[in-house]
């Protein structure tokens, strides 16, 4: 940052000559160099830029003279004039004054004699340390954006530390004007992001605004929002993190895009916690598309997949699940957020008779989304078209062999949906694991309760366990006689124990339905008018259906 006239002038060994200010305009004119000379011609060996120290001996000259030479210096393009008064004049007059005025041209008279040599060694000085501060700056950028590069950084890192450089705010777009990444400096990200769309437009381009992306292919633009940034500092800045953005995805070459890196960034620091406040959130969803003033609904889509050992191979069907996800919220006209959930694998030893080539809940086999329903808007209906759309366009997918969605409770408030984000993949969860069941659009903990419970554990040696010891003495019995009296129990547990609906759907006489059953309790030594034995033979029941349809 180059010194001004202002600075000089404050400077103790100028004010110890008492300056006075002949002309005060623009003095805040950058001053390159001091240049100490008399001569009327000076301006013929100048460059710009320089502040002119004279005794005043061309000033001594007649008025026309005077007024030719304060125009030379200002065609020369000089920072200012500085006059030590008493050698060659007492006094500048009206006329420097009215010449200087009209030339906007700063002119400083010094009414003690000064030596000039110090002040062009203290000028001098502050010139040379300025420009080594400016030289150390520019090392600090280039080595910092070099590492980003190198350890390629997310977008949000790269942006946030542009930002932290000149501390100011610094918004990364793309070429529709959604933010794709945005640090808030002095400022909430709510009020940076207010109606952002119409203020970037409005944003022609100049230093506060640098264009990402090769030459003939860009595809974003990184914003300076300050007034207080020197604009050399942050050109230089801006243009070396576009650089470091360019690159980054120039290596990357990510199939989910830009705008769905950010998406994934936004609901991870929501769900995180590093967005802790409302305003903030829906200033950031409503800059990547997500409506304003709705409600707010969160889904996780639960896929079973088959076993992929390729990395590669895993990462495409990632992408491909992620992109039809898209692409049925874009059919269904949903607005929404998603982002792909990695977590390791799990692969489970299968049980018996259950496919091998099966894998629940691997590794980017979940896609959490954010979705907005207007208000007004028949909520229900709305889910059952937009999931019943995606899921459609997810079966499609190589390799995916299921998919669920599971809901979390719907909110006004952004903040708590995405803290409903892991009720509803664990609702996903156990639905997935469900069997023999009917297929829903989408699941709420009211469609899973005992059963998906159950569903989840029922691969426990102990539970297996459990649901044998309830049953094997009926099980027996059914095989030994070519009976169904296990089927008998199932239906009486499913009817609550109305015996005259049981004898009606199975369409026997009370006195049989009678005998079935005081069999039934006979052969498992239990009393079914007991409610805990009912309910313990309902579980083992549930568990033997589910062990069942899964060997399917």
């Amino acid at each position: 940052m180059l010194l001004t006239v202002a600075d000089v002038l404050a400077m103790p060994v100028v004010q110890a000559g008492q300056p006075e200010v002949i002309c005060a305009a623009n003095l805040g004119r950058a001053v390159r160099w001091v240049h100490v000379s008399d001569q009327a011609a000076v301006a013929d060996v100048l460059v710009g830029a320089e502040l002119i120290l004279t005794t005043g001996q061309a000033l001594a000259a007649p008025e026309q003279a005077r007024i030719t030479y304060l125009r030379s210096l200002a065609a020369a393009g000089v920072s200012g004039l500085v006059v030590e008064l008493g050698s060659y004049v007492s006094e500048l007059g009206p006329v420097v004054a009215a010449t200087a005025a009209e030339l906007g041209m700063p002119v400083i008279a010094l009414h003690r004699v000064t030596r000039f040599v110090e002040i062009t060694e203290a000028v001098h000085r502050a010139i040379v340390a300025d420009q080594y501060a400016e030289l150390e700056f520019a090392r600090t950028v280039h080595e910092t954006f070099t590492e980003l590069s190198v350890r390629r950084a997310a977008l949000a890192e790269i942006v946030k530390t542009a930002a932290s450089m000149l501390d100011a705010s610094v918004v990364l777009e793309d070429l529709a004007h959604r933010v794709l990444a945005a640090t808030a400096r002095h400022t909430s990200s709510a009020a940076l992001l207010d109606n952002w769309e119409s203020l970037s437009r409005m944003l022609a381009s100049g230093p506060g605004v640098v264009a990402v992306g090769p030459h003939t292919q860009r595809w974003g633009r990184l914003i300076l929002r300050s007034e207080r940034v020197q604009t050399p500092r942050a050109t230089m800045v801006l243009e070396r993190a576009a650089q470091t953005l360019t690159l980054h995805r120039m290596i990357d070459k990510d199939r989910f895009g830009l705008h769905r890196q950010a998406q994934t960034g936004l609901i991870d620091d929501l769900v995180d916690g590093r967005v802790i406040d409302e305003n903030d959130a829906q200033a950031r969803a409503a800059a990547l598309g997500l409506a304003r003033r709705a409600r707010y609904v969160p889904l996780s889509i639960e896929l079973e997949t088959t076993a992929e050992d390729d990395p590669v191979s895993a990462q495409r069907r990632s992408a491909s699940i992620v992109e039809a996800v898209t692409h049925g919220l874009g059919l269904a006209d949903a607005s929404a957020l998603s982002a792909l959930e990695h977590r390791p694998a799990v692969r489970p030893a299968p049980a018996v008779g259950r496919p091998a080539n099966r894998r629940i809940a691997a590794d980017g086999d979940r896609v959490a989304v954010i979705l907005a329903v207007a208000r007004g808007a028949n909520l229900d209906e709305h889910l059952r078209s937009v999931c019943a759309t995606v899921l459609a366009e997810v079966l499609r997918v190589d390799g995916v062999r299921r998919a669920v969605v599971g809901l979390g409770a719907d909110s006004d408030s952004l903040l708590d949906t995405a803290h409903q984000l892991a009720h509803a993949a664990g609702v996903a969860a156990v639905a997935l694991s469900m069997r023999g069941v009917v297929v829903r659009p989408f699941y709420r903990s009211a469609d899973i309760r005992l059963r998906g419970l159950l569903s989840l554990i029922r691969d426990e040696p102990g539970v297996q366990s459990f649901a044998e010891t309830e049953l094997s003495a009926l099980l027996r019995y059914d095989i030994r006689h070519a009976a169904d009296l296990t089927g008998t129990l199932r239906r009486f547990l499913e009817l609550a124990g109305n015996k005259t609906e049981l004898a009606k759907t199975l369409n026997i006489s009370r006195p049989t339905l009678y005998d079935r059953l005081a069999r039934i309790e006979r052969i498992l030594a239990v009393d079914l008018d007991d409610g805990e034995s009912r309910t313990s033979l309902h579980t083992a029941l549930l568990i033997r259906e589910l062990t069942a349809g899964d060997k399917l």
